[in-house]
């Protein structure tokens, strides 16, 4: 969750930099409130996943919440 739309360029900058994990992205704006969540399906090591998860996490104004399954395992 993006509590501050304003952080967008950094937020794609991080994202851009893990392109190589991410499956899917869907940004969901919600103009009226400056916020907004995006959703990623990534596919990685644990490790790859944390980097990418505590990068956005260390941005003020960004929440994350993630879920991992055990399913695949490549």
């Amino acid at each position: 969750m993006v509590e501050d739309r304003k952080k967008a360029v950094q937020i794609n900058s991080i994202i851009s930099e893990y392109n190589s994990i991410i499956i899917g992205r869907m940004g969901v704006p919600y103009r009226d409130k400056e916020m907004g969540v995006i959703s990623l399906i990534v596919e990685g090591t644990t490790d790859e996943i944390g980097a990418l998860t505590g990068k956005l996490g260390n941005i003020k104004g960004v929440q994350v919440k993630s879920a991992l399954s055990s399913k695949y395992k490549g």
